[in-house]
């Protein structure tokens, strides 16, 4: 089974609001990433709003439940995220710990250590029949306190299976993205992945770890759809979530 492409757009929306105005639109994105074979779409709404907003996480849900595709959340413990989310029902929730000042997320949640600030949300995102899931690195030891918290799924922090390419680090880093899905497949969780996965590196999940359900991608695709455009970008994504080796942009 092909693994499911969640395409973020918070890199339209940072263009967008670089210089005012409304365009790019994020709306007008999504359209064409889903026309193109994309999944769903995610957004990661910060408190600073230097990317997506209020109301793009509004628009873009709606258009997902017009589309009948998965609208996929993502954000801190703060209450105005988290009664939004409730407030229009987004399909899943992703918790992601935010440290201030970073420019993109880079850890996952420390458990158990953080497990208590976390659990009182997971239940009532849950009890309003949202999928949640929870940023967390890959370690396979992490999964039972993962379970514990009550999140349906995790989502693996790939930037070190990403940066390791290359490297001899490169099959270790693998081999721990694989575990950890099969220890959190193990305990009847769904799989997500994301952070730094392209073209290069995708395929290589995707035929190695079947356990996962889904990838949210969005700094990789916006860039290469500078060189390929966003449909094409999109149709090599699908492809590579399927495990397929495809040609990706000349970049330098």
């Amino acid at each position: 089974m092909a693994i499911a492409l969640s395409v973020n757009l918070n890199k339209v929306a940072l263009l967008r609001n670089s210089r005012g105005g409304s365009n790019p639109s994020p709306r007008v994105a999504a359209l064409a990433c889903l026309d193109a074979g994309a999944s769903g779409i995610t957004l990661h709404w910060r408190q600073d709003n230097r990317h997506a907003r209020e109301a793009d996480v509004r628009d873009l849900r709606a258009l997902c439940g017009e589309r009948g595709v998965e609208f996929n959340l993502e954000g801190d413990l703060r209450e105005e995220l988290i009664a939004l989310a409730c407030e229009i029902r987004v399909d899943q929730c992703t918790l992601v710990p935010v440290t201030p000042g970073e420019i993109t997320s880079d850890h996952g949640f420390s458990l158990p250590r953080e497990a208590a600030a976390i659990m009182p949300t997971i239940a009532r995102l849950n009890d309003r029949g949202i999928r949640t899931s929870i940023f967390m690195d890959a370690n396979p030891a992490g999964i039972e306190e993962a379970a514990k918290t009550g999140a349906r799924r995790i989502e693996i922090y790939t930037g070190p299976y990403a940066e390791a390419q290359g490297t001899p680090d490169a099959e270790k880093e693998f081999i721990r993205v694989r575990d950890t899905a099969r220890a959190a497949a193990d305990r009847g969780m769904g799989i997500n992945a994301g952070h730094d996965l392209d073209l290069r590196n995708l395929p290589r999940l995707a035929r190695g770890v079947p356990e996962i359900n889904e990838a949210s991608i969005g700094h990789a695709i916006i860039a290469d759809a500078l060189y390929l455009g966003l449909p094409e970008t999109i149709r090599r994504y699908v492809a590579a979530c399927r495990g397929e080796g495809v040609e990706a942009p000349t970049t330098h």
